[in-house]
């Protein structure tokens, strides 16, 4: 059994499967998800989990380089937004803003590995996660075969 950290099976699989640069969709709860794509539904009722909560977990399990949020959230959703920039913070992260139609395109672009579908009911909530790596540089383990 794990002992902490994510534990709904599908999610995790999902994210043990991602590659440098693939996408991650994370949606609110009414985000259209294309047919094509492994969709990983955690919503239960409105508002849960929120999106914030589950933002959290994947940013302490995988590495993120970059997220795409809708530029429409400035003016619609400006508290989401600062609780959104205020967390993507504590891992080094700003958001890129795009408009929300490329937003869209994105959740069907061939990069894109997964969607995520949280119960967020927060308007302009859905983000694109870009997959990085956790390491660069040199070999500096002191692993010898």
């Amino acid at each position: 059994m794990l002992k902490g950290g994510i534990l709904n099976a599908h999610l995790l699989s999902v994210l043990g499967e991602c590659g440098h640069t693939d996408w991650l969709m994370l949606s609110d709860a009414g985000m259209p998800i294309p047919l094509d794509k492994e969709r990983v539904d955690l919503a239960i009722i409105n508002d849960l989990p929120r999106q914030l909560i589950v933002l959290k977990a994947i940013l302490e399990q995988i590495q993120i380089e970059k997220i795409f949020i809708a530029e429409e959230i400035k003016d619609v959703s400006p508290i989401y937004l600062k609780k959104v920039q205020k967390l993507l913070s504590e891992f080094d992260l700003q958001p890129d803003f795009i408009p929300h139609e490329e937003l869209k395109g994105k959740s069907q672009a061939p990069q894109t590995r997964a969607c995520i579908r949280t119960g967020e009911r927060t308007s302009y909530s859905t983000m694109i996660l870009q997959v990085g790596v956790p390491y660069g540089g040199d070999d500096t383990t002191n692993f010898e075969i």
